[in-house]
């Protein structure tokens, strides 16, 4: 075995369908070079049942491997760690509870345990530290964003049973009560209904409904439709078209309000997170919205990503000390 390497720090982008862990060396210049990453179970709001153990497992299972794939003892020591986690609120008793949780299952000082909000992080990856604004569109979706000079402000991000417009979950839950309206003669019957319960595997309504209710579908349950609705859109489906083209506006919507906060009347804005990268409907209606609400705003790549962003924080930890 090789070595550990002095100062391995570890950035974790922790959502609600996994976890990926990147472990870094820290040079003593203060810049790092990635080492290996790994992959873990996703997490659930702190408060929820249950949602302690999943965020300790998640941690600990994407470090797992990815000391494993570093060819790393197991009990290789961390010298920091930033984790960028679903449902953190800045200054919240969840977010003192996932630093004291962290501390503890990666067997870190609190002070070098950095938790916060995944956009946070996400948000540090996609302009190194600069202006912008992030949008991300996943299984949730929540916009964030910075002046540049340590004003950060965000907009959504409320959770499921709140705020979904423009994520994943809400397009495939949008989709699906379309469909159970065709079932029962409010809306009339097209191809989405039948391609939404093939991929459900419902055969009726009822059992539509029974699936929704099972205690395992939740957001990510819906969020799995929302490829259905965009492949449905693309070829022309009118109800697909105007569920996707009513996230989209969502997202622009986020977008506007966090430049209005920020004051960057032409910000640079990045769009991440699987719904925007993967629905190329999405994206289109998205690029057009945003284009209506913020005509002078610039949409660009990220710099890096949200592991980038936590590796950042891990490393500032320590720097600080």
């Amino acid at each position: 075995m090789p070595e550990a390497p002095p100062r391995l720090i570890a950035g974790f982008d922790a959502g609600q369908t996994h976890t990926t862990c990147r472990l870094a060396r820290l040079e003593t210049s203060g810049a790092w070079r990635v080492l290996s990453e790994g992959q873990g179970g996703g997490v659930s709001h702190l408060a929820a049942t249950g949602g302690d153990s999943r965020f300790a497992a998640a941690l600990q299972g994407s470090l797992t491997a990815a000391l494993a794939a570093a060819q790393l003892e197991a009990n290789t020591p961390l010298a920091a760690a930033g984790i960028g986690a679903s449902g953190i609120e800045a200054g919240s008793a969840v977010q003192h509870q996932g630093t004291a949780l962290a501390a503890q299952c990666l067997q870190l000082s609190p002070e070098l345990a950095v938790v916060v909000g995944d956009e946070r992080t996400a948000l540090a990856g996609a302009f190194s530290g600069g202006a912008g604004i992030l949008v991300i569109s996943g299984t949730g979706c929540i916009a964030a964003g910075s002046d540049g000079q340590g004003q950060i402000r965000r907009c959504g991000g409320w959770g499921w049973l709140l705020d979904g417009a423009g994520s994943a979950m809400d397009i495939g839950r949008d989709g699906l009560a379309l469909s159970v309206q065709m079932a029962d003669g409010r809306v009339s019957d097209t191809p989405l209904r039948a391609a939404l319960w093939e991929a459900l595997g419902a055969d009726s309504a009822q059992a539509v409904k029974a699936a929704v209710v099972a205690p395992d579908f939740g957001a990510a349950g819906f969020a799995r439709l929302a490829p259905v609705l965009n492949e449905l859109a693309l070829a022309g489906e009118r109800h697909a078209q105007a569920v996707i083209t009513r996230s989209a506006e969502a997202l622009a919507a986020m977008v506007q309000s966090v430049a209005e906060q920020l004051d960057l009347p032409a910000p640079a804005v990045c769009g991440v997170g699987g719904a925007l990268l993967h629905l190329q409907q999405l994206q289109l209606a998205f690029q057009t919205a945003l284009r209506q609400r913020l005509p002078e705003a610039t949409l660009q790549a990220p710099a890096g990503d949200a592991c980038s962003g936590a590796l950042s924080l891990a490393a500032a930890a320590i720097k600080q000390r």
